[in-house]
């Protein structure tokens, strides 16, 4: 559950720092938003996403659900506000892969919970982003009551304290870790993080891979060496396969193995959610990457 937007990406030479024009030298629209994007990853990795988010009745907003669709994604959950503005982005990603977002969000859009609809019988994980306070407490409180594992994409600088008291993962990037906690490194990130929850606390870190804490150890898991191309969306690709791997009863180890492989195949492909990987793909880089396995960090890390 959370944001579905409509993306504009211009693949630009560098990103503008002068208020003049300027030509891309590559263009795409794709559907986008960190709930959608994560549920576009499930839907190539062979799962079956429900996707719950809030929408204007407008002509971005077919096009955000066609482009749902097209994927595979159930989007039978997205409530549609009469009146309002679905969600845009424009998009600008430099040679080196690094990206500027520009957002927009309609707030006449209602924040009030009353209208969700009960959570699928066929689920086996919940993953909600940070962008509606309000809905997400309610869907972590009917699937904690389901015993319905729960993922926050913590990454997110509303990113509320309650809601990483109500996860059983918070999933946030180092960056994001950073603004919720004031903590420079990461291990202290992640044990800040664990003062306010009692959940597993994880931190993605680019090309330095994934840490997590989880019953008081520290471990990490070492990044793909991949060449980045466009890292828009490889974060919400992550918190896809990661869900997906949980819901399919995989140990931890084995959910964050599988959703960096994921992560790091779609950084490679210009173009956000359009590149998310297959199964196939990633199963693929599993057995032929060469990477050093997850380990225990050392006490005081």
């Amino acid at each position: 559950m959370g944001c579905a937007t409509m993306d504009y990406i211009f693949g630009m030479r560098e990103i503008p720092r002068q208020p003049l024009k300027y030509r891309a030298r590559d263009f795409k629209a794709v559907g986008g938003g960190n709930a959608a994007t994560a549920s576009v990853a499930i839907a190539r990795l062979g799962g079956r996403a429900h996707l719950i988010a809030r929408l204007g009745d407008d002509l971005i907003g077919d096009a955000i659900v066609g482009a749902l669709n097209g994927y595979g994604v159930d989007s039978s959950l997205v409530h549609r506000f009469p009146g309002c503005a679905s969600s845009l982005s424009s998009i600008m990603i430099d040679e080196k892969g690094e990206r500027l977002i520009v957002n927009y969000f309609d707030p006449k859009i209602s924040r009030t919970p009353d209208w969700l609809p009960p959570i699928p019988a066929d689920v086996g994980a919940v993953l909600a982003d940070a962008h509606w306070l309000e809905g997400d407490l309610e869907l972590f409180r009917r699937a904690a009551a389901a015993g319905i594992p729960t993922i926050l994409d913590a990454d997110s600088p509303t990113c509320a304290p309650e809601l990483i008291r109500a996860a059983g993962v918070a999933a946030f990037s180092a960056p994001g870790l950073a603004a919720a906690t004031g903590e420079r490194s990461i291990a202290a990130g992640l044990r800040a993080a664990a003062r306010i929850g009692a959940g597993i606390m994880l931190a993605t870190d680019g090309a330095e891979g994934v840490y997590w804490l989880q019953a008081g150890k520290l471990r990490h898991h070492p990044s793909f060496r991949v060449e980045a191309v466009d890292t828009l969306g490889a974060g919400d690709v992550f918190h896809g396969a990661f869900a997906l791997a949980l819901a399919e009863g995989q140990a931890m180890e084995a959910a964050v193995a599988f959703a960096s492989a994921a992560a790091a195949i779609k950084v490679t492909r210009f173009g956000g959610s359009a590149g998310a990987p297959t199964r196939a793909e990633v199963e693929h880089l599993l057995r032929t990457a060469e990477t050093r396995a997850p380990h225990l960090c050392p006490e005081g890390a």
